[in-house]
């Protein structure tokens, strides 16, 4: 998929940054806490700054979404609680970013290095697609967006899980290959390869310099 052979994509697209939040990308939020590779988290990030920097001299729509609940923990479901739980990262516990997963904390808020500008739209979700249980979808519509392009954390859980269900409303979707990551490098390869099936059941992969070089020559 090109982003230059039509002069009308890129006011239908949108850059989605998926979950790029400190209780993913930092030291002592929920990833780490549960045992994951944070420096393969965070490695993403150059390719996300170089991609937003250029949408955002399009003047491509920007949206970012962040994973969490209610302080009470009212919109979390039991089986989600017991799963975190069995990480040794319970949703809610105190950690040294704060509760973990939990809205308002300081671990749940998106890394320095990504912070939105004003009129970006952050999307706070309670679950792993971005679609569930917000208002993402309205806000696409109200803009006329029917292309995607998913970057952010993690590729097999939260980039996946928005990427199907954008494919299932309609969306056409690209995801971008070294602005996602897991940390299992064999998920987020299996991830990205199970996007190609039966010709591109779930859209396209691109890398970040790729896409970089179509987007150059946009308006």
């Amino acid at each position: 998929m090109s982003l230059t052979t039509n002069p009308l994509f890129l006011e239908h697209t949108a850059l989605l940054v998926i979950d790029m939040q400190r209780d993913f990308c930092a030291l002592g939020g929920y990833a780490d806490q549960a045992g994951m590779d944070v420096s393969r988290l965070r490695a993403p990030i150059e390719a996300i700054q170089a991609l937003l920097d250029r949408a955002r001299g399009v003047g491509m729509l920007v949206v970012h979404t962040r994973e969490g609940h209610r302080p009470d923990l009212s919109d979390l479901p039991e089986p989600k609680r017991r799963r975190a739980q069995a990480t040794g990262a319970p949703i809610g516990s105190p950690g040294p970013l704060g509760r973990l997963l939990v809205r308002g904390e300081f671990g749940h808020d998106l890394i320095d290095e990504l912070q939105p500008r004003a009129g970006e739209p952050v999307i706070d979700k309670p679950g792993y697609s971005a679609f569930a249980h917000t208002d993402l979808e309205l806000i696409l519509r109200r803009r006329g967006i029917e292309r995607l392009i998913l970057t952010g954390v993690t590729t097999e859980v939260c980039v996946a899980s928005t990427l199907r269900q954008a494919i299932d409303l309609g969306f056409d979707c690209l995801t971008v290959r070294d602005a996602c990551a897991s940390a299992d490098p064999q998920l987020h390869a299996a991830a990205l390869a199970m996007i190609g099936v039966e010709g591109g059941l779930f859209g396209s992969v691109i890398d970040s310099h790729r896409l970089l070089s179509q987007l150059e020559g946009s308006p």
